[in-house]
């Protein structure tokens, strides 16, 4: 008689779904990176742009040009949402009560109220719910965290994060420069997410903030110095520029600043400030005193690390097979927003936002 084969006992893949071939593009390939996932379907609006990125698939995917469907497809099991910011909510909750399991590209919302509604829906489904941040994830970010919990830096008390280009407004969609939009919302978060979670994600207090648009109305600073045609100058109503200072319930303070266009160089930067040592995060650069002399320390990590896109799929499909808990939930993002949007508002009012208890 002959033997049979041992069954396997290695878990099925999950089987992810992309909605919005933008930034759905990078984080697909950070799931084709991982062999415990398959893209089994794609979704946009545009079927010509996921007939093209089918191309990089291994096996051909269901395309669809409604949320709804790929949400209600039986042959996928977690989605990932990269839709215009206002359409961010609408989208992960059909997923949500579909018992998808859903990861939002940045920011979480267009508004406060619309991240509340996603978080208490997600979290009450009791499905895995992840916030995608490239720059939380990248390895020079990871080993400044690594670090700080070692005990690095003594103490954080104050972090600069800005993100500044040169001529950079995206005019592809007017969901990026209309309200809801915005240069704090689509690069600021970045920075800002990745600075508050290096000091440990502590309670913002207050905040104040300027923000306004100096490049997009005049048609100037759009991506790359192209040139737009004035209908889009003219719907431009949204910030091309913001900062401010967050002060933050343990007395840690945060500078934080986003420009997508300015007569600057272009910059994606956290800087840390510790009682035993401090950090730039790009490229990893530590500073300490040593013997009474300064002693700086240039970081050379190994090319072997994950980029952000595979660090973030493979901790997404940890938390999916119950291997890790949820270290970038939608809740982060919640309070993310609650910061931006306050900025924001101290900016338009000309006062400085308190904020509620998050």
């Amino acid at each position: 008689m002959a033997k049979s084969s041992p069954r396997s006992t290695a878990p099925a893949p999950v089987r992810i779904g992309i909605i919005g071939m933008g930034i759905g593009r990078e984080n697909a390939r950070g799931f084709l990176a991982d062999p415990r996932a398959r893209i089994t379907a794609l979704c946009d609006l545009d079927p010509a742009r996921m007939q093209d990125f089918a191309k990089e698939l291994p096996e051909t995917p269901q395309f669809f040009t409604d949320h709804r469907a790929i949400c209600r497809a039986a042959e996928v099991d977690a989605v990932f949402v990269g839709t215009p910011n206002q359409y961010h909510v609408p989208v992960a909750l059909e997923a949500v009560r579909n018992g998808k399991h859903v990861m939002v590209t940045k920011p979480l919302a267009d508004s406060v109220a619309a991240g509340k509604r996603l978080v208490e829906a997600a979290e009450a489904a009791g499905v895995v719910n992840m916030m995608s941040l490239s720059t939380r994830f990248s390895p020079g970010c990871r080993h400044l965290g690594n670090i700080r919990e070692e005990g690095f830096f003594g103490d954080l008390y104050y972090a600069r994060a800005r993100s500044i280009r040169r001529s950079g407004i995206p005019a592809w969609n007017l969901g990026f420069i209309t309200p809801g939009g915005g240069a704090f919302r689509d690069m600021g978060v970045h920075v800002l997410d990745a600075a508050w979670w290096l000091l440990g994600r502590p309670r913002p207090t207050t905040v104040a903030g300027v923000a306004g648009a100096r490049f997009g109305p005049r048609g100037q600073g759009y991506w790359g110095f192209s040139p737009v045609a004035p209908e889009i100058a003219a719907k431009f109503d949204t910030d091309d520029y913001a900062g401010g200072f967050i002060r933050f319930e343990n007395g840690t303070g945060l500078q934080v600043e986003s420009f997508w266009a300015s007569h600057q160089p272009e910059e994606l930067q956290v800087e840390l400030f510790g009682s035993e040592g401090g950090a730039r995060m790009a490229p990893p650069t530590l500073y300490r005193t040593v013997a009474g002399a300064p002693h700086d320390t240039a970081v050379t990590l190994p090319k072997s690390l994950p980029g952000p896109w595979a660090a973030m799929a493979r901790h997404f499909l940890d938390c999916i097979l119950g291997k890790a808990t949820c270290e970038a939930p939608l809740r982060d993002g919640l309070a993310v927003q609650i910061m931006m949007e306050g900025l924001l508002k101290s900016a338009a009012n000309g006062k400085e936002v308190r904020f509620p208890r998050i």
